[in-house]
């Protein structure tokens, strides 16, 4: 942590792409980018990695040779003023070349866990960036203590903006944008 934190002492500006692609590695994996200015995202708990990574494993058994999936990667939204996210999940086309740029258009399918301390982000500004963006589908995923939930979303094209497209309790059982069904309680 003593490189992120070296970082973010010498950081006073908005960040550029370019400021952005000079980064170590082990400080961007561990900041989001919003308007130019760092935004720094605690590790996960292990309940919500276990999750990231079964939920990145069926997608990829599932989705074909046209998509595959990969979790906790930059999505660039946006290049001016830079808005770089890091969803739990991405469903993604295949073809990108690993040195490209993953950026919405690219993107199928956009998911994330929600943890105590990403409620408004996740709920609020994660999904308004994303509709935003024009990525079609959005899941979100949280625990109530008893029941895990995820609340499924399809871009509405004309205003850009997520509708409801389902919600599922324990278990997913969906047929779009993929056919998966997979049991989203995770081993402790």
């Amino acid at each position: 942590m003593a490189a992120l934190s070296d970082w973010l002492d010498h950081t006073r500006d908005r960040l550029t792409v370019a400021d952005y692609e000079a980064l170590p590695e082990e400080v961007c994996r561990q900041i989001e980018i919003v308007d130019g200015a760092a935004v720094v995202s605690p590790s996960p708990r292990r309940a919500h990695q276990h999750m990231a990574h079964n939920l990145v494993a069926a997608m990829k058994a599932t989705t074909g040779p046209d998509h595959t999936a990969v979790g906790d990667v930059d999505l660039r939204l946006r290049d001016v003023p830079l808005l770089n996210r890091r969803p739990d999940v991405v469903v993604y086309d295949a073809t990108l070349s690993d040195d490209e740029v993953l950026r919405p258009e690219h993107c199928l399918l956009v998911i994330e866990i929600m943890s105590e301390g990403s409620v408004t982000t996740d709920q609020i500004d994660k999904p308004g960036e994303y509709a935003a963006s024009g990525i079609r589908h959005f899941w979100r995923v949280e625990t109530d203590g008893e029941e895990i939930n995820s609340f499924r979303y399809q871009l509405d094209p004309t205003t850009r903006t997520y509708g409801p497209a389902g919600l599922d309790k324990n278990k997913l059982s969906v047929r779009d944008p993929v056919e998966l069904t997979l049991d989203l309680e995770t081993p402790r």
